[in-house]
C-alpha cells in the first residue's frame, strides 16, 4: 500500500529543492526561529543522543541523531497522540547555492494521519521557503 512499509509502518516525505547554499539552510534549521517553523513553537534542540525537547504547543521527542549540516533525526508526539513518530530533517547540496530539504516523518498511525502530516509537512516546507526568502 502506498506510504506503507513493513520497516516504518505509515510514513510520508516532502522534499524541495531551495535557491540557497546548504549552510544557510542548515543554519536557519537549527536557528530558534527555524526550530520554531518546522518542530514547534519553544523548542530547543540539544545536541546530543537523548536529549528531550518540549514545545510550547506540548510537541515532545527526544533527539535520535544530530549530523551537523547534514541531518536530525528525533522522535515527536504532539500532546494529543498516543504514540511517538520519528521525523527526519535532511539537507542535501544540490549545486553552489542550491540545496535539497527533505522532511520524512515515520510510524504514523494510518492512511489518516500520513495525508494530515502531508499537509502539515507541506506547511511547514513553505514557511521554510518564506522565512529564507526575507
Amino acid at each position: 500500500m502506498t506510504g506503507q512499509t513493513k520497516d516504518v509502518g505509515w510514513n510520508i516525505g516532502v522534499s524541495k529543492t531551495l535557491p540557497h547554499p546548504l549552510e544557510r539552510v542548515w543554519a536557519y534549521l537549527v536557528s530558534r526561529e527555524g526550530l520554531a517553523t518546522w518542530l514547534g513553537p519553544g523548542a530547543e534542540l540539544g545536541t546530543t543522543k537523548g536529549d528531550t525537547y518540549r514545545t510550547d504547543t506540548g510537541t515532545t521527542g527526544e533527539l535520535r541523531s544530530l549530523r551537523t549540516g547534514d541531518r536530525v533525526r528525533l522522535t515527536w508526539r504532539p500532546a494529543d497522540w498516543t504514540h511517538d513518530t520519528t521525523v527526519q530533517v535532511t539537507v542535501v547540496p544540490n549545486g553552489a547555492d542550491r540545496t535539497r530539504l527533505n522532511f520524512h516523518q515515520e510510524w504514523l498511525a494510518d492512511a489518516e494521519e500520513r495525508e494530515s502530516q502531508r499537509t502539515h509537512w507541506k506547511a511547514v516546507m513553505a514557511a521554510v521557503e518564506r522565512d529564507l526568502a526575507d
